[in-house]
Formats: structure tokens, C-alpha cells, sequence
């Protein structure tokens, strides 16, 4: 075939084959032929026969020769020139079977036969039957007498990651030498040498140094550290940002669902539901002064119960202003009112959906039951306050601004800790049942002054309010509403106000200097003297004036007491009925 390669690719024949060959005729003598060694011999010529040598580079090349006169049969010269007719010029070829390569250094080049006979059978033998292969191709994947074997190369010690060049390993002394650079397969590279590709090679002078490697742990710890030192700059900036403003998203905070809104009745809460509709907040104004209170609606008629000191200073009805807990005003007159309980009541027309509150029996109460006010504290108006009852019949007196006695209020109060300021006078104070036991009247300040009208000695609330039992409210309202005018009950007696012993001590004269024991009246009846001193009341201690006026003031006039009296170092006991006077 012809594809560009020479045409003695193919196995060594057989015998038969190898007695085909054609043989060129001789022409004369033997230099003059072809490949005979002469002086116009164009090929190369035939080397005398040798024996193998010894050296390595002659056995590496003889492992695979078979001995020419056993592979072809052709035992000597004169038979392959007897072997057929004149050659054919194709048949040139053939000679080419006797070309060398120059032989290895070291070795001895036999010279060429001037004979002209035929070369021996042997000779023939030791020749090979092919030109040497350039490309080192063995024919069909087996080595052949022109084709050396490559040395034997084994892998090298891995390269330490430290060095940066790696000498190349010293080549095998009897390495082949390396084919020319445009027989060497390419590196692949662009512009890079033609080199033979070697597996087990481990570097040469003419290959780039090895780069060395660079620490992963290294590169790891300088990763780290800046990962740490962005993500701290990041997580400051949101700290800062979410300090400053209260977050990155809107905040929702949880919270419970809708539910009843009812309480139960007794609660304060209850109890301060029921009874807000029937308060009222009054603003006075008259005689250059104004000022603030409470009140409670008594019917649907419209009647409203206060304190006198909140309405005194009022002249007309367009002074009295009243506002309801649902913010309606209207405007209101005086009915009534009583000094010396402290007591008033207004009027208030073309108002609907009155609710009045109902009234309890300041008898029942007990101290230590809980207890609700209600009232305008410093204008603060339907201001809900709780407590306790305190203590129960506390005398007080309130008043006394005038300077004659004509505003001195007596009450024989309840008293409560829930806080009481100034406004919450003439507001309702309430028992579990939101029914009326008391109306709020006085404070005990921290100075030591009582009643709303000391209001340099009134800072404010201590934990002590005391209230006019319901029971004297009641009455009075009644009297007030009815008749305009308050009765008081009465013993017939003057008393010494001045009298610094223990109880009330009967005066031996009047104001105008008459006599100190009324006469007819229900002391001198019960056989009263000037000079006794009262000590009890109902079998309750009194010690001094204003309790024993307390104490008669808390009852209806025609109500029967029994007093206890000391008369020249002697204790008697007198009984009376209450007789009835007007009050102012």
C-alpha cells in the first residue's frame, strides 16, 4: 500500500517467500553493483559479517534479530544469485533490506568487502531487514532489531512543597538519546518547546521550575480574620441603626383578644360602673370667688345633694353650674342648705335620663368594709378611689371661717382611707352594693387642720376622709327639700367652751346673760344644773363641747338619750328627749 510510509512495513516472510525475492544478475565485478561497497556505489554499503557483540548497546539492539539463514532458508551466497532470472527494476527495493544506521560509539565498523563475490549466508544473517525506523514505530506493536528499547525509568520521590526547583534526574547511562524537536510530541502549551512526553519524569533543565505552594492554613487564618472584622463593622452599624430606631421592621407586640368588659356588681370596678351615670361635678361661682365639687342626683326631679361649703359662696342660680358624668351641663339652683351639717341641696330642670343613686343605713356599717368615692379631686372629675371604713362615729367639726361660729359644722362622721382631696367634697361614698353610706366631707391634713376650707393645711390626701353618715344626710335633704330649712336636735343647755376637763361641763350663764338651762326645755325637764359636766352619752365617752353637740346633732329631734353627769364628785344618770331648733 502506499500511504506515505515506506514499503517494507510488514512481518519478515517465510521460507517460500524469502526464495521469491529476485536477485539482481551480476554485471561484472561485485563493487560495481549496488550496495556492493564500490567507489560509484550510491547506496550504503554492506558491512562485513561480525559476530554480536557484547556491549549493551548492541544487545539492546540484537534482542529481537532472527538469524537470517534460519527465518529465509537461503544458506549462502551463490544461492540467492541462482535463485531466479534477472531482476526487475522494482525489485531494488530489496537491497535497501542491507541499510544500517551508523554503528554505536565504542563499536568497530568492519570495512567494507573489496571482493566481489557474494556475501556470505552468515553476513546476511547479522544484517537487519529494514532500514531503521525513524519514527520508532515497531511494525505491528513489536519491537524489532531497528528499533531500541526505551531505558527503564521508575516514578521519583514526590517534590517537597518547600523547594522551588526541582533538579532533573541524571539520565540512565544507557539511555537512548532523545529524537529530534520536530519528532517530540508537543506540550500543548502555545509556543512552548517540542519535548517527549515522559509519565515517570520528574522535571528537566528545559521545564519551568515548579511553583511552590502556598499554606492553606495560612490563607484560612487570614480569611477568618477579615470575615470577623466585616461582620463585626456590619453587626455594629445594625446594632446602631436598631438602638437609634427601635428596629429594622415595624414592631407588633402581642396582645390579648377582645373580651367581656362586664365586672362583677361588687367590684370597684362594678360598683363604679353603677354608680357614674348619678354623679355630678358643680363649678360655683359668686361673692369673687369660685371653686369646684361633687354632688349625687337624689330623685328623677332632679334634686342634687352636695356639701354647703361647695354652694356658699353662690347668690343665684347662674352661678351654679352642673356637669353629669356624660358631659351634659345644665345649670342649677339652690334649694337648701344647713350650716351646721354642712349640708345643701340643688336643682337642676329639663334634664333627662336622670339616675338617681340609692341611699344605704349608715347603721349598718362596719369598720373595715370596703368602700368606693367618687368625686372632682382638683377638677378631675368621675376620679374613682377604695378603701376601707376607718372607724365609725368620729366627731369632727369643719368651719369656723366666719369667726363666729355661725359656719362651724358638727358630724359625727365615718372614717375612710381611700383618698379624699379637695373636690371630692359632696361626693357619694359608696358600700359593696354601690349604695350611698356617706357623703364626703373633710380631710385630716398633715398640718393638722380639718375641713376643705383650711386649704393652706391641705396638700393633698393622707389616708384620712371622713364622710356625714347617710343616715343625717338623709334627713337633712329631706328638710331641705320639703321646707328649705334643717331642724337641729337640742337639750335646752349652754356649754362652756372653754372648760378644759375630761367631758361637756353645762355653762352657769348664756350668751346674752341669761340662763344657761333653758327653762322648760328638755334639760331643765330632765333636772339638769348649771356646773354639771356631761360624760356620756347613750353610755359613749364625750370629752369636751363639740363632742357632746356631735353626739345630740347625730339624732332626729324627739329621739331619747340618757346622759351621764358627775355633780359635786357624784355620777348621775338623766334621761331627755330631744327637743328641736332652726337651723341657719
Amino acid at each position: 500500500m502506499d500511504n506515505g510510509k515506506p514499503n517494507w512495513w510488514s512481518r519478515p516472510s517465510s521460507t517460500p517467500e524469502a526464495a521469491r525475492i529476485p536477485s539482481p544478475p551480476p554485471t561484472g565485478d561485485v563493487t560495481d553493483r549496488p550496495g556492493a561497497g564500490g567507489a560509484d556505489d550510491g547506496d550504503f554499503p554492506l558491512p562485513a559479517p561480525q559476530p554480536p557483540t557484547t556491549t549493551a548497546g548492541a544487545e539492546a539492539e540484537g534482542a529481537g534479530v532472527t538469524d537470517l539463514t534460519e527465518a529465509t532458508g537461503v544458506s549462502g551466497a551463490a544461492e540467492v544469485a541462482d535463485a531466479g532470472p534477472a531482476a526487475e527494476p522494482e525489485a531494488a527495493p530489496a537491497v535497501l533490506l542491507t541499510k544500517s544506521e551508523p554503528p554505536a560509539p565504542g563499536v568497530a565498523t568492519p570495512a567494507p568487502a573489496a571482493s566481489a563475490e557474494p556475501a556470505p549466508a552468515a553476513q546476511l544473517a547479522s544484517e537487519p531487514l529494514h532500514a531503521p525506523d525513524e519514527y520508532r514505530t515497531p511494525p505491528y506493536g513489536e519491537p524489532g532489531p531497528w528499533a531500541p528499547a526505551p531505558p527503564v525509568q521508575h516514578p521519583s520521590a514526590p517534590v517537597p512543597p518547600q523547594q522551588a526547583h526541582v533538579p532533573p534526574v541524571p539520565p540512565q547511562a544507557h539511555s537512548h538519546p532523545q529524537p529530534p524537536l520536530h519528532q517530540q510530541p508537543h506540550s500543548g502549551a502555545p509556543g512552548a518547546p517540542w519535548v517527549q512526553y515522559d509519565p515517570w519524569g520528574t522535571g528537566g533543565a528545559g521545564l519551568p521550575p515548579a511553583p511552590a505552594k502556598k499554606s492553606r492554613k495560612g490563607l484560612a487564618i487570614v480569611g477568618a480574620l477579615v470575615f470577623a472584622l466585616v461582620t463585626g463593622v456590619i453587626g455594629g452599624g445594625i446594632g446602631a441603626y436598631v438602638e437609634r430606631n427601635g428596629g429594622l421592621t415595624t414592631v407588633e407586640l402581642p396582645q390579648a383578644d377582645a373580651e367581656d368588659t362586664d365586672r362583677a356588681p361588687e367590684s370597684v370596678a362594678g360598683i363604679a360602673a353603677s354608680a357614674l351615670p348619678g354623679v355630678v361635678t358643680l363649678h360655683v361661682k359668686g361673692g369673687g370667688s369660685s371653686g369646684t365639687g361633687t354632688g349625687f342626683v337624689l330623685d328623677t326631679k332632679g334634686h342634687i345633694l352636695t356639701n354647703n361649703h361647695v354652694v356658699d359662696s353662690a347668690r343665684s342660680s347662674e352661678d351654679i353650674s352642673v356637669t353629669f358624668s356624660s358631659g351634659e351641663t345644665a345649670r342649677a339652683k339652690l334649694v337648701g342648705k344647713d350650716t351646721g351639717y354642712d349640708l345643701a341641696v340643688v336643682q337642676v330642670t329639663g334634664v333627662s335620663g336622670l339616675k338617681p343613686l340609692p341611699l344605704g343605713n349608715s347603721e349598718n356599717v362596719r369598720v373595715g368594709d370596703p368602700v368606693v368615692a367618687i368625686g372632682a379631686p382638683f377638677d378631675l372629675s368621675n376620679t374613682v378611689t377604695s378603701g376601707i371604713i376607718s372607724a365609725k362615729e368620729r366627731p369632727i367639726t369643719a368651719g369656723g371661717e366666719k369667726g363666729d361660729g355661725s359656719d362651724i359644722s358638727y358630724v359625727d362622721a365615718l372614717q375612710t382611707d381611700a383618698p379624699i382631696n379637695p373636690g371630692n367634697s359632696g361626693g357619694p361614698l359608696l358600700d359593696s352594693k354601690a349604695r350611698v353610706i356617706g357623703i364626703n366631707s373633710a380631710i385630716r391634713a398633715a398640718g393638722g387642720g380639718s375641713g376643705e376650707g383650711d386649704s393652706a393645711s391641705q396638700p393633698g390626701s393622707i389616708g384620712l376622709g371622713f364622710a356625714i353618715p347617710i343616715n343625717q344626710g338623709k334627713r337633712v335633704a329631706e328638710e331641705l327639700i320639703n321646707t328649705g330649712k334643717a331642724t337641729h336636735p337640742v337639750i335646752g343647755v349652754s356649754l362652756d367652751m372653754q372648760f378644759n376637763g375630761d367631758g361637756a361641763r353645762v355653762g352657769e350663764k348664756g350668751k346674752d346673760g341669761s340662763a344657761s338651762v333653758t327653762p322648760g326645755g328638755p334639760a331643765s325637764k330632765a333636772g339638769l344644773l348649771p356646773g354639771d359636766v356631761i360624760t356620756k352619752v347613750d353610755g359613749q365617752r364625750v370629752h369636751n363641747g363639740e363632742e357632746l353637740i356631735v353626739k345630740i346633732r347625730a339624732h332626729r329631734p324627739g329621739d331619747r338619750l340618757e346622759l351621764t353627769l358627775t355633780r359635786d364628785g357624784k355620777e348621775l344618770t338623766k334621761t331627755l328627749t330631744l327637743g328641736s331648733s332652726q337651723g341657719a
